[in-house]
């Protein structure tokens, strides 16, 4: 082992056992390598996860996504409250594929869920700004891990993008949930029936003062909507819930409900199972990424991509021409 390799080995067990010492601090610091494209930080953070691995998996998974104007910070903040005044440590990430234009959601939300940000058993943190989904995903299965690591039990997921992000969010947690807002017909209409079929609970928030009544019909029309989708799972059948985050009424029956998830599936092992191949498309999912990224910087296809991009262009190769000679090239043929 060369002192380079000594260095990243004894940074990468320090940080794991400050981190399971519940150091937040270290967890900060953790965070911030797995987030760096620096190759020495990245292979520290590749160290520090091997290492706090046999500490991860204790947690509670759950992926909120939300309409936009639904309350979603809010809704965020009083069910983290409510988690923390019953005993659990409560980590807040994102999944936000928008940030390097916006600045993200959370970013903005921290400052919001003022409670919770000074809260000690919460831990909220935004995702890193700029990069691809793929990127910003990657980072937040890791951050995931680690937050498991320095003990967090309940691990909340927020997407703040729309389309492919709500899939992602998904596809690494245990439960998700699909927070909208007390109107149906039209907005009904607006959900798209794939993010709809990816929602274990449907939570219907604002529900009180004068839009109660709306809150009803809302929650009668999306449980018939539910009822005509195939259910993920033979031991669950999603639920709608309503609840008003600002009055901080129904969160604990929502917590009661996942609860019941849990239960269900997990009697069944599915929750294990699930998790297991949620490992498995991390690993081919984390491969196509490195290998993307090795394809595109390789110096002799990047040499000849752009020419190769005019002429699919310009119809004079066909894109999977392009595409072999491209591969062609990276392979040395």
């Amino acid at each position: 082992m060369n002192e380079m390799s000594r260095k990243t080995s004894a940074d990468a067990e320090r940080i794991a056992e400050k981190l399971r010492q519940g150091d937040r601090r270290a967890l900060a610091r953790a965070i911030t390598l797995v987030e760096s494209l620096r190759d020495d930080h990245r292979a520290t953070a590749q160290a520090l996860l091997n290492l706090i691995l046999p500490s991860t998996g204790n947690s509670i998974r759950v992926g909120i996504s939300g309409t936009p104007g639904v309350g979603k910070s809010t809704f965020i903040e009083a069910f983290g409250k409510l988690l923390t005044g019953e005993g659990h440590k409560v980590a807040v990430l994102t999944v936000d594929p928008s940030s390097q234009r916006s600045g993200g959601s959370i970013l903005g939300d921290k400052t919001r869920m003022e409670e919770l940000v000074r809260d000690p058993n919460a831990f909220i943190r935004p995702s890193p700004s700029g990069g691809s989904l793929g990127g910003v995903a990657r980072r937040t299965r890791e951050a995931m891990l680690l937050t498991e690591a320095a003990g967090f039990d309940v691990i909340l997921i927020e997407t703040v993008g729309v389309g492919q992000s709500e899939t992602t969010v998904a596809e690494m947690v245990d439960v998700f949930l699909l927070l909208l807002a007390p109107a149906g017909g039209d907005e009904l209409q607006g959900i798209k029936r794939g993010v709809m079929e990816l929602a274990d609970i449907v939570v219907i928030n604002k529900a009180d003062g004068d839009l109660k009544a709306s809150a009803s019909r809302a929650a009668a029309e999306y449980k018939g909507a539910i009822g005509l989708m195939r259910p993920k799972s033979a031991n669950w059948k999603p639920k709608v819930l309503m609840v008003s985050a600002l009055n901080k009424i129904g969160i604990d029956k929502l917590w009661e409900t996942i609860a019941n998830y849990r239960e269900a599936r997990g009697a069944n092992t599915e929750l294990a199972e699930q998790r297991r191949e949620q490992s498995v498309a991390w690993m081919w999912s984390e491969l196509g990424d490195s290998l993307m990224a090795r394809f595109k910087g390789h110096k002799a296809v990047a040499a000849r991509i752009k020419k190769m991009e005019a002429d699919v262009r310009t119809a004079q190769i066909a894109p999977t021409t392009a595409a072999e000679k491209l591969l062609e090239i990276f392979l040395g043929k």
